[in-house]
């Protein structure tokens, strides 16, 4: 997956493509691996890096959602639940199973949890991991050493599954890579054409050497996420808002904060939302909280009050209480949420993903969360066949492995791999997506900075004034994930 060869695919190309995808994150790499196992000629325009937005920002968690299972949407649930055992088994290399404990500190709560916890396991049907069961305080207290166990009267151990979003989301683009797609990121979209008032392709440029390009294309998919309507008013500027913004901002803390496999989850908190604390890549994560947002940006910042309500939260919880120095480092991330009769509260805005064609043709999926990616671009690639009149062709996804990628011994041979097979472009991509260096210790990843970007200029040709302007601008992305 070079880029050079990619941009050369591009520029060769005279005949319209069959499907034009703008946004690289999970939905539109899911689209781009799903368009591309069908045979269709496939090409996805990302304009920053894969995943730089919400994709890599979540919880890390491939879930059912028992805060769903709360609100009644069990479509959602059972959905979820499925592709959950479809992504443990095509990418057993990110995701795996983790253990959740919902701890009880009052009498009711073992047979509330435990039987919402039952049906959970009713709906995963072939696909559950494993029974959930109760334990007493005693074992508790044993999987999680660090749990405040005063008024503890026991819990419910239970099963989901955990991954690495940003590492997927670039195993997504070699897949999609490997099938035929032509995946490209730093090309942004800046018009769509038209034909007959159709939507027939786009006008992008190489965000790097300013490059244009005019790609015309039988389907034109946004996928965009958070930035869904900005994409949607290229196609109308009239057009009403789709989506209800909304930011969930996590904190990582040491691992002795919560040793062991297992997580904690808090099914409801303050603000009506699932409190997690989870064991990640020898860390501890906590999150996550729902702020409404009213214009998304790229590089979202948690609010000192939500850094708040999550130390807090934290120490109800844990035998240790977290301070602000003890955080490693902070991130949020927006969720594209659809609009509906909730949106003034959006941790009750239904997390269920949508479709939307304009007049124009302009194909629009948005909504929904990583755990059902595939499913989405399942949907959305038979809708996209029969608005091109493409040949019907059945989707493989389900059995479809996701790329693996050899492990690397060296910070040096990761960072060459990166930029020769990955697309990496900058230190960001390499240290906060291609690695997990600056969420797991914002700090201490500086330390790294300079060695990625030598290696970084030696790979794409770059001088000593673009590797400042590198250590610059890292230095700056660093202080947003220092918890304030």
């Amino acid at each position: 997956m070079n880029r050079d060869e990619r941009l050369a695919r591009l520029a060769d190309r005279a005949s319209a493509w069959d499907i034009l995808i703008i946004g690289g994150g999970a939905t539109g790499l899911g689209c781009a691996v799903d368009a591309a196992t069908r045979g269709y000629r496939t090409v996805l325009l990302e304009k920053a890096d894969f995943a730089q937005a919400t994709s890599s920002r979540s919880t890390k968690l491939i879930h059912g959602g028992i805060r769903y299972l709360q609100h009644g949407n069990v479509k959602l649930v059972r959905e979820s639940l499925r592709e959950r055992g479809v992504l443990l088994r095509n990418a057993p290399h990110l995701v795996h199973r983790l253990p959740f404990i919902v701890p009880a500190y009052k009498w009711w709560e073992p047979v509330f949890y435990g039987a919402g916890l039952k049906m959970y396991d009713a709906l995963a049907g072939a696909q559950r991991i494993a029974r959930s069961q109760f334990l007493s305080r005693s074992e508790v207290v044993a999987r999680v050493p660090t749990i405040a166990a005063g008024g503890l009267r026991g819990g419910t151990l239970y099963h989901d599954a955990q991954f690495d979003d940003a590492r997927l989301a670039i195993a997504l683009a070699q897949t999609a890579a490997q099938h035929g797609a032509v995946v490209l990121n730093y090309v942004a979209v800046s018009s769509l054409r038209k034909s007959n008032s159709r939507v027939s392709g786009v006008v992008a440029h190489d965000v790097e050497t300013g490059r244009e390009y005019e790609l015309p294309a039988r389907v034109v998919i946004n996928a965009t996420g958070v930035f869904t309507d900005a994409v949607r008013r290229l196609d109308d500027s009239a057009t009403n808002d789709l989506l209800a913004v909304s930011q969930g901002s996590h904190i990582v803390l040491d691992r002795e904060f919560l040793p062991g496999d297992t997580a904690i989850i808090v099914p409801k908190t303050d603000d009506g939302r699932v409190l997690f604390a989870i064991p990640w890549h020898g860390k501890t994560l906590v999150g996550t909280t729902d702020v409404p947002v009213t214009v998304p940006v790229d590089d979202p910042k948690p609010s000192a009050a939500e850094i708040d309500y999550l130390l807090d939260h934290a120490a109800r919880y844990l035998t240790r209480k977290p301070a602000r120095n003890d955080i490693r480092s902070t991130f949020a991330g927006l969720r594209p949420l659809v609009r509906n009769q909730n949106t003034k509260n959006t941790a009750l805005v239904p997390r269920d993903h949508t479709i939307v064609v304009s007049p124009s043709g302009l194909l629009t999926i948005t909504g929904g969360k990583w755990t059902t990616y595939r499913k989405m671009a399942e949907e959305t690639i038979d809708r996209v066949a029969e608005l091109g009149a493409l040949p019907s062709r059945t989707c493989e996804t389900a059995e479809t492995p996701i790329a693996k990628t050899e492990e690397a011994a060296t910070l040096e041979e990761l960072t060459r791999r990166a930029v020769r097979s990955e697309m990496a472009r900058t230190v960001e991509d390499v240290l906060i997506r291609r690695t997990r260096q600056l969420y797991l210790d914002a700090r201490a990843s500086v330390e790294n900075a300079s060695a990625v970007a030598d290696i970084l200029a030696t790979e794409l040709k770059r001088d000593a004034a673009w590797k400042a302007g590198q250590l610059q601008a890292y230095a700056k992305i660093v202080q947003t994930h220092v918890a304030q």
